[in-house]
């Protein structure tokens, strides 16, 4: 199994997600937003998946390579090759397929639970969050989950192949998530949320995440049918 992976330069830390496809036997290629092929001069693998950002989707700043990335994932799909996608990945491919993205009043911070209408492709978890902004998916999608922040998970079967996508963060560890935290701090507190109690709560939650994570992507590969 081949995954190429798409992410930030700066951050190519897909945690439990990307440990499983390795343990699942999957080769990783990284692919780097900012530099992405044009899909003629793409050579697809068996699977894309689409990692996090701190950047979004909707920014004017980053048009050129929301735009490069977008047809990435529709020459994917036109291929026959799946398209899995977090966070940042979730928004970009549902503006990709025709849906949107906007920034929240308020950020979605720290392990929340999910309502879900599929327990395998989108279980109520808790997962971990940590984002600003939401989206509107496709109209072709159907939505699997949600919290009152917006939607949480959508699968989406009407583009030559399947796509699936989570706003949560199935992938994160707790030194990412300690991380991000305090690259953000000033904006968590803005929140008010304490940036320890989040570094905390994903200690916490390490061993069930990460357990959580796994029977996800085994899921998510089961019904985007990668081998």
């Amino acid at each position: 199994m081949l995954v190429h992976v798409v992410s930030d330069a700066t951050d190519r830390e897909g945690g439990h997600v990307t440990a499983r496809l390795r343990a699942l036997g999957a080769d990783l290629v990284d692919l780097d937003r900012d530099g992405l092929p044009e899909p003629a001069e793409w050579v697809p693998g068996d699977l894309l998946l689409l990692l996090g950002s701190e950047r979004s989707a909707h920014d004017p700043a980053h048009v050129h390579p929301v735009v490069a990335e977008s047809r990435l994932v529709r020459a994917s799909l036109a291929a026959g090759v799946p398209v899995m996608g977090i966070c940042y990945g979730a928004q970009l491919i549902a503006r990709a397929l025709g849906g949107t993205s906007w920034a929240m009043d308020a950020p979605e911070l720290g392990w929340q639970r999910i309502d879900t209408l599929d327990d395998e492709l989108c279980p109520r978890g808790p997962w971990g969050q940590f984002h600003h902004d939401t989206f509107a998916p496709p109209q072709t999608a159907r939505v699997l989950g949600s919290t009152w922040h917006g939607p949480q998970c959508f699968v989406d079967e009407t583009r030559g192949a399947r796509v699936i996508a989570w706003q949560f963060h199935p992938e994160v560890t707790p030194e990412t998530y300690a991380r991000w935290v305090e690259d953000s701090a000033a904006k968590v507190r803005a929140a008010g949320v304490d940036p320890a109690a989040l570094v905390r709560q994903a200690k916490e939650f390490e061993h069930t995440s990460r357990t959580a994570a796994t029977a996800l992507v085994d899921a998510a590969l089961r019904y985007l049918t990668v081998h």
